[in-house]
């Protein structure tokens, strides 16, 4: 009887693509494949990118969003307007919206959405921040872009409890996006509408 072929090396490569977000077991593969018949030039180049991506990105200390400098260039943009800031769960959900060019304001990143049921706490997320941004008097509106989920519309109703003391008018996306939508999947038009018709929370 023949024995199981087993490569570890490759096995071990497998594995670890498989735990990046919607990646099944067939796909792993293929992707393992195509790294191991890279040329050495082409594997380097991936290395690097990925060294360089891991090393070099970090949180914007203003927003919270990704970036490769102190700042990230939304922050450093004069041309915003500052008085609007948009609370997004993830950095991907800004690419959204900038990619349909839907909003000229500032954003802020959670980093998570609140989730008692999974030990995920206000102290876990970027709130405290978020407060701090909306002394002075400059912001006067925040649109709570977090998703329409569970968890989501928990999240923007507990954080829109505490900024509603500080006079700033709160907002919600409105029609258009399905419960439990990502962000990160919608098309422009509907987040374009979103905005368009959000409420007052």
């Amino acid at each position: 009887m023949a024995g199981y072929y087993h490569l570890p090396l490759y096995e071990e490569l497998v594995d670890q693509i498989q735990k990046l977000p919607s990646l099944g077991r067939k796909t792993a593969e293929r992707i393992a494949y195509r790294i191991i018949e890279m040329s050495d030039q082409e594997s380097d180049k991936l290395v690097k990118s990925i060294t360089n991506a891991h090393d070099k990105i970090h949180r914007c200390k203003i927003c919270g969003n990704y970036t490769d400098k102190e700042i990230c260039s939304i922050c450093d943009d004069p041309g915003r307007d500052r008085s609007t800031i948009c609370v997004v769960t993830r950095p991907k959900d800004i690419m959204s919206f900038e990619k349909g060019r839907v909003l000229n304001c500032t954003y802020h990143v959670l980093h998570g959405l609140l989730s008692p049921m999974e030990g995920i706490t206000p102290q876990m997320l970027t709130i405290k921040e978020l407060m701090e941004r909306l002394k002075g008097g400059n912001v006067h509106e925040v649109i709570m872009a977090t998703d329409p989920s569970v968890t989501g519309e928990a999240t923007a109703m507990y954080i829109s409890r505490l900024i509603k003391p500080l006079g700033i008018k709160v907002t919600r996306l409105g029609y258009g996006l399905a419960v439990g939508t990502d962000l990160q999947y919608a098309d422009e038009m509907t987040l374009s509408r979103s905005i368009k018709f959000r409420n007052e929370i």
